[in-house]
């Protein structure tokens, strides 16, 4: 069984970083992808950054591109989002999500769900 265990997220003022971190566990990961995903108060879960475990390729959203940056540290089977510049939101929580195969933006072909971590961003 695939676990996902997502940590990292606070508050934060504007401007500021956050890494968060996502700890898999339950499966070699190696034909996977590895997505976050995050889903503020009353809206759709919406896609933020995906990478490939197997060709090590990454997407971002374009609301995030140049300040968020994947990763992944493969002794520990862990993929970590490093939020720089973090913009006044809507509080959202965050989740980390893996499917087999392909990328894809799509929250709803991804099969495996971390708990979610909340991140608020102060102005």
């Amino acid at each position: 069984q695939v676990q996902l265990v997502e940590s990292g997220g606070g508050l934060v003022q504007a401007g500021g970083s956050l890494r968060l971190s996502c700890a898999a566990s339950g499966r070699t990961f190696s034909s996977y992808c590895m997505g976050w995903f995050r889903q503020a108060p009353g809206k759709e879960r919406e896609f933020v950054a995906v990478h490939s475990w197997s060709s090590g390729s990454t997407y971002y959203a374009d609301s995030v591109k140049g300040r968020f940056t994947i990763s992944r540290d493969n002794a520990k089977n862990t993929v970590y989002l490093q939020m720089n510049s973090l913009k006044p939101e809507n509080p959202a929580v965050y989740y980390c999500a893996a499917k087999l195969g392909d990328v894809n933006v799509s929250y709803k072909v991804y099969h495996y769900w971390g708990q979610g971590t909340q991140v608020t961003v102060s102005s």
